[in-house]
């Protein structure tokens, strides 16, 4: 690195999957990057603790095989060298065919690989203003009041808003295991631990997920700055509050989080009407977590009505599920697929606050950021994967689609361009698809990863 790449300086704001990111991708390109977070100084509704990427929903970051969305997006960055995916590797729980990590252990290595970065300054303290120079924001879904209202006044737009839940997490003593059984969809290796439930033990279950009483949502609007759109029942889709889920239905839940395919009770030898799952939550295999679970129920609620799943019955609670508040702009209107903001260059957003849902989809916003908000001090071309790339298409996505009220999208497969052939099987369109996505992807990485 020259001495005049090394005085370029930069400011991130937030130290979540995206801020940390792009913090390493600008400091080992020469960017002196100061990273500004305001925990544990001052804390969120949903955060416990003060280290930089910490999870808060789920301890997995998706599939890992390479024919599905997930796996395709970490073979892309693992191609451009991402930091906390590396460190995911390093800390990764057994979770059959996708990638979950201990997330304690899972931030404190990205906690000290940014701290003992030679270019990287992290600052604990609230943004109550927009940095006047050179910046990347990526705050996240629990940006500050403060900080939204900074926000506001620089897009001159109403912010869009929803509420996030997140599931709860049980010990694992607790767990009955001559109820629960060891296995995998799929017949991939036998990594989750399975509640069978009959169709009358089913059909309990969503009777008292209806009738449990939840948290009233006025309750976290009182944190919404001004200006920012709320309403009542604004979920996001792709984390649904699982009593909202069986009120659509009585059978959305075993076609959903709960189906049972693949799966044999190994007691009756047969398939269950329903299953719920958990999730390896740390390596220790100390606490697991209920998948799909997420709740707005109200702590005593979750512990009734949870127990009555057998195998729970004795369920000792670590964590209970709970609402967060999530903020995010308007991308298509407001910023580039190099994730500048249309009117301020210099300004970039990235993660969750940028429209991009799932935590690999964050952290490849974070990188692009990054490399992006560099590549700018140095006079250099920006980047932007082609959309036939996983990356590339999402970013496209999120800053291309306004029809009606924009939502946050998370990596699918579904964003990339169709292919020529029309009929084919659902399996083999997602293998042509992730093989030309890391054709293309391959030869735009050698086209630009010297430049």
């Amino acid at each position: 690195m020259n001495s005049q790449a090394d005085a370029k300086k930069l400011t991130i704001l937030g130290g979540g999957l995206a801020g940390s990111e792009a913090a390493w991708q600008a400091a080992e390109r020469g960017i002196a990057v100061t990273l500004i977070e305001m925990r544990p100084g001052k804390k969120t509704g949903a955060h416990r603790g003060g280290d930089l990427a910490e999870l808060v929903c789920s301890n997995s970051l998706g599939s890992d095989l390479p024919d599905r969305a997930g796996g395709l997006l970490k073979r892309e960055l693992e191609r451009m060298g991402s930091l906390l995916l590396a460190c995911a590797r390093a800390t990764a729980v057994p979770a059959g065919s996708a990638l979950a990590v201990d997330r304690d252990a899972f931030a404190r290595l990205v906690t000290e690989k940014i701290l003992a970065h030679p270019r990287i300054t992290v600052v604990r303290e609230e943004a109550v203003a927009m940095p006047q120079g050179p910046a990347i924001v990526a705050t996240g879904p629990l940006t500050s009041p403060a900080f939204a209202a900074a926000l506001r006044a620089l897009t001159g737009i109403e912010h869009l808003y929803f509420f996030d839940a997140i599931a709860p997490i049980i010990t694992a003593d607790s767990i009955d295991r001559g109820t629960a059984f060891s296995d995998s969809r799929n017949n991939l290796a036998g990594d989750y631990l399975n509640c069978p439930l009959n169709a009358e033990e089913y059909r309990r279950l969503v009777r008292a997920l209806i009738q449990a009483e939840t948290i009233p949502l006025r309750e976290f609007e009182r944190e919404i700055p001004e200006g920012v759109r709320a309403g009542a029942g604004r979920f996001f889709e792709g984390c649904m509050p699982v009593e909202e889920l069986a009120r659509r239905g009585p059978e959305t839940l075993a076609y959903g989080t709960m189906r049972p395919v693949g799966l044999a009770d190994p007691r009756t030898g047969g398939r269950p009407h329903a299953v719920v799952q958990l999730r390896q939550e740390n390596a220790a295999r100390s606490m697991y977590n209920l998948v799909g679970f997420q709740t707005n129920l109200r702590e005593a609620e979750q512990a009734r009505v949870f127990r009555t799943i057998p195998g729970l019955e004795r369920a000792e609670f670590v964590r209970y599920g709970q609402m967060h508040r999530n903020t995010y702009l308007n991308a298509p209107r407001l910023l580039r697929t190099t994730l500048q903001l249309r009117g301020r260059e210099d300004l970039f957003f990235a993660g969750q606050l940028a429209g991009v849902e799932g935590y690999a989809g964050n952290i490849a916003t974070g990188l692009l950021a990054g490399w992006n908000a560099a590549r700018r001090l140095q006079g250099k071309a920006l980047l932007a994967p082609p959309v036939e790339t996983l990356s590339g298409a999402l970013c496209h996505y999120v800053t291309h689609t306004a029809q009606g009220i924009f939502q946050p999208m998370k990596a699918n497969l579904g964003l990339l361009p169709p292919l020529e052939k029309k009929r084919m099987s659902k399996w083999e369109r997602s293998r042509r698809l992730t093989e030309r996505a890391m054709e293309v992807f391959d030869r735009w990485w050698m086209e630009v990863s010297g430049s």
